[in-house]
């Protein structure tokens, strides 16, 4: 009777102590990835709300070789790097360039890929990049962005309105509030280039290292050396067995 007792008291509290050494493993199985959308094609909601895109996809493909599920968070790109300083999510993967600058604060993973940027103007337009500075132009850059950089330290005497989200900059120009736009040429091309009265003038944009660094890459917390080393390996494994070719393939075409 005694034996009885005592059974019935512990079982509860060890299925108790089960079901949260299984919760616990599942919060540390998971990866939350801070992430700002819309940024097409790398970053989108589908209709039904899931986040999806270009590097999206790479990056949940890298979680499967990790073993680890993929969380989504999303975060407006101005405050992406002190929410994750503020433990909001693990890493970002957003379209991010690696650079000098932001290094200083978070740990980046290797370079997985690089995204020229472009300019686009009205069609038949004059204006041109290397023309005088663009002093009468009104330039359109999404806020915090190496575009936003660029502009600003090679065309410091043009008109230049910065945008929280990419969106409100392209709605800009298509309301013909805008001059140019500045911006990822893949964002470009699905958001204007598509549309007759729109034109790409100049040539793409690379450089300088010093703005654009090696090119896009995860950023974590500084203390998360192992994390970023577990992600390195997985990107290789993604790019070696023909993932990554596949989902370029998917985005970009040839």
């Amino acid at each position: 009777m005694q034996r009885k007792t005592f059974i019935g008291a512990v079982a509860p509290t060890l299925l108790l102590t089960l079901m949260l050494g299984n919760s616990a493993q599942a919060e540390n199985d998971t990866l939350r990835i801070g992430v700002d959308v819309p940024y097409m094609p790398f970053q989108f909601k589908k209709p039904d709300g899931t986040i999806a895109g270009f590097e999206v996809d790479l990056v949940n493909a890298a979680c499967e070789r990790m073993q680890r599920h993929c969380e989504w968070v999303e975060q407006p790109w101005n405050g992406i790097i002190p929410a994750l300083q503020a433990r909001k999510f693990d890493l970002i993967a957003s379209s991010m360039n690696i650079t000098e600058d932001r290094a200083k604060t978070v740990l980046f993973s290797d370079p997985y890929f690089q995204v020229p940027s472009a300019w686009v103007a009205r069609a038949g337009s004059d204006w041109q990049p290397d023309d005088g500075g663009l002093t009468e132009a009104m330039i359109g850059v999404q806020q915090g962005t190496i575009q936003d950089e660029y502009v600003t330290q090679y065309y410091p005497n043009a008109e230049i309105n910065r945008y929280s989200d990419s969106a409100a900059m392209v709605n800009d120009m298509l309301a013909q509030r805008l001059d140019l736009a500045f911006t990822a040429f893949p964002l470009a091309q699905e958001t204007l280039l598509g549309d007759s009265h729109f034109e790409r003038i100049g040539e793409l944009v690379t450089g300088p290292e010093s703005i654009y660094g090696p090119g896009i890459g995860a950023a974590f917390r500084k203390r998360d050396r192992e994390l970023v080393d577990e992600f390195n390996r997985a990107m290789h494994e993604v790019k070696q067995d023909g993932t990554y070719d596949r989902l370029h393939q998917q985005y970009f075409g040839d």
